[in-house]
């Protein structure tokens, strides 16, 4: 597993719902590369109301415009990483925004691993038994 902590760099890409790369939703691409390229995770956000550089507001609320909604796909790692897969969203984002934010990684904890470090930090605990703390 990867270890991130302290400082990072996030990196967010704003998109359309219906943008595609190869027929396959352009969110799911870029996410699939961010795994390829071993960043420490990515993860989609579907917007219920947006507009962008052509300012056509699109919205939820509205059945003929709901079609193709905001989406932010958001990559936290060390900026060395992010700025090395940056090349990918110049192939990928015909459209869209690209942004990169300095960030502050206070805890990153996958599932499946052994908890040791989950398990010494609410030991004593009863309050948090069987629940995780950020």
């Amino acid at each position: 597993m990867t270890r991130l902590t302290g400082t990072a760099l996030r990196l967010t890409v704003f998109v359309g719902e219906n943008d595609t790369w190869h027929r396959k939703p352009l969110y799911t691409e870029i996410v699939h590369r961010a795994r390829a390229a071993g960043l420490a995770g990515a993860s989609v956000f579907r917007g219920i109301e947006g507009f962008g550089a052509s300012s056509l507001i699109h919205t939820s609320r509205l059945l003929s415009l709901s079609e193709d909604l905001p989406v932010a796909i958001v990559v936290v790692d060390t900026e060395e990483r992010v700025r090395a897969f940056l090349p990918e969203l110049d192939e990928l984002v015909a459209e869209g925004m690209v942004t990169l934010d300095p960030c502050e990684v206070i805890r990153y904890v996958g599932r499946g691993g052994n908890g040791a470090d989950d398990r010494a930090e609410n030991q004593g605990d009863s309050d948090m038994k069987g629940k995780k703390s950020l």
